[in-house]
């Protein structure tokens, strides 16, 4: 759904049904929402959290960071297939399960405290954007505290000590400038470009470093790939597990992408006869080149930023945090390239996690104006009805990770809020996943045995990092009596 459309995305008419392209090049012109995708992924938790993560632990989870990019994407092709077969977005199809609603499926509630979980994320780097363009031109913050030095006081004395805040409020109003008119294609070309920008630049940094005075450690990435985990490392390894690679919040916007790109629309309703199911094979292979293709971009470019952090931050116990986390991070370059390159890294920095404020915008103002449907608080008569709901609700939510932001200050602590969440609602969409390719998929398109076995593995994985999860953090708050008695002492 574009911001105001003329047609419903959601629609199936005739006269739109497309044979799917059969070389392999006619494909790749059609693929898209994975990139969407990967633009959404490659943001906070890879800068912020899989780069601590190598800074502070070097290799031991490069293992780890392997799988949660490879396997997540095995539900992701799935939910994409049911989405094409279809028709239905995310929450349109979980509105039709059998459980207690109110108004709507509760799974689509619990959707929602996710996402207002992961705005949190949105606010870190809303904050972080600000660092960095602070860094990078730290007189126009000093010029403007000397302004409000004599005007208002107060206030000179906040930016005076955070001059990342009014940075972090360009950021918003930024986001919601491009979010104004926020169509499809022009969603699909922004990403495009940037994705492409950061990723080779991240990846040629990491294929310099040999080359420096901080060559990348081999023995140590073999291994990596061992599967070893330290026990201080537990907790923070699983919530990079829930925030790299898919996320919740990318599984439930992954639908919607491939709706808009039109995948369902060239299928058309489901048929009897070989028609119907030749089209829908041909656009489930379209899907699953883009999925995968998305997969290689966002991994190559995660392990670009976790082999920096594991390699250069590592060597010299640098661990980023706090209000000087993107200092620490531009020196993986700084250190390695030299002075000339800090520059280069803020800007590119801000690119990252720009483009995720404003991809997430995005895809979350899609999924709000569905669940405000869906829960019976608003009636779409017509497509423009909903493509005005999408255009607010987008620049709603950049407004509201600025406020978390400028009102807890701590990206790190705000990245893993989001990424805890995501952590608990990946087995529910994972077992939805699993029920429709059971329950709901036309039997003629179902998956071939391989992908049926990573689906089931993925979600064993995801609902044993979700269980822990959740007994890592109510350990915290309900702490055992020997442990109550040591925090006592």
């Amino acid at each position: 759904m574009s911001d105001v459309v003329e047609y419903d995305p959601y629609a199936l008419p005739d006269d739109a049904i497309q044979e799917p392209p059969v070389s392999l090049w006619s494909a790749l012109k059609m693929i898209g929402p994975g990139i969407i995708l990967a633009g959404t992924i490659v943001g906070s938790g890879e800068l912020l959290l899989t780069t601590s993560l190598g800074a502070k632990h070097g290799f031991v989870f490069l293992w780890l960071i392997l799988f949660s990019c490879v396997i997540k994407v095995f539900i992701q092709v799935e939910l994409g297939r049911y989405a094409i077969s279809s028709g239905k977005p995310t929450l349109g199809a979980i509105n039709e399960l059998s459980g207690p609603r109110l108004g709507t499926h509760w799974i689509a509630w619990w959707w929602l405290i996710m996402m207002l979980s992961t705005v949190f994320q949105l606010g870190a780097i809303t904050g972080t954007v600000g660092q960095a363009l602070n860094l990078a031109f730290p007189s126009v913050g000093q010029g403007l505290t000397a302004l409000l030095q004599g005007t208002i006081p107060s206030l000179a004395a906040v930016t005076r000590d955070r001059p990342e805040f009014p940075w972090a409020v360009f950021t918003c109003l930024s986001a919601i400038a491009l979010l104004w008119s926020g169509t499809y294609r022009r969603i699909e070309i922004v990403t495009t470009f940037l994705v492409v920008g950061v990723t080779v630049l991240t990846v040629a940094a990491a294929c310099a470093l040999p080359a420096t005075r901080f060559p990348i450690p081999w023995p140590d990435v073999v291994k990596g790939l061992s599967f070893g985990m330290p026990a201080e490392g537990i907790a923070v390894a699983f919530g990079v597990f829930g925030i790299t690679g898919v996320g919740a919040t990318e599984l439930f916007f992954y639908p919607y992408w491939c709706l808009e790109k039109g995948y369902a629309r060239y299928t058309g309703r489901v048929q009897p006869g070989a028609d119907w199911e030749r089209r829908a094979r041909g656009w489930i292979r379209v899907m699953h080149l883009d999925a995968w293709v998305s997969m290689i971009v966002f991994t190559v470019s995660t392990l670009a930023f976790y082999f920096m952090g594991a390699t250069v931050l590592h060597a010299q116990g640098l661990h980023p945090q706090g209000k000087d986390m993107i200092l620490t991070l531009s020196r993986m370059f700084v250190d390695t390239f030299g002075a000339w390159t800090q520059m280069v890294f803020l800007i590119g920095a801000a690119a990252v996690l720009f483009k995720t404020l404003y991809l997430s915008s995005a895809g979350n103002a899609r999924l709000v104006a569905d669940f405000l449907s869906l829960a019976g608080f608003v009636t779409y008569r017509k497509p423009t009805q909903r493509g005005n709901a999408i255009h607010w609700v987008s620049l709603l939510i950049p407004v509201l990770a600025l406020f978390l932001f400028l009102a807890f200050k701590e990206p790190k602590w705000m990245v893993v809020v989001g990424g805890f969440g995501q952590a608990l609602t990946l087995p529910m969409i994972a077992a939805v996943t699993i029920y429709f390719r059971y329950r709901k998929l036309d039997r003629r398109i179902t998956p071939a045995l391989f992908l049926d076995v990573c689906m089931w593995i993925a979600f064993v994985a995801i609902t044993l990092v979700a269980i822990y999860a959740m007994r890592d953090q109510f350990g915290k708050f309900f702490p055992s009596e020997p442990a109550a008695a040591n925090v006592a002492k």
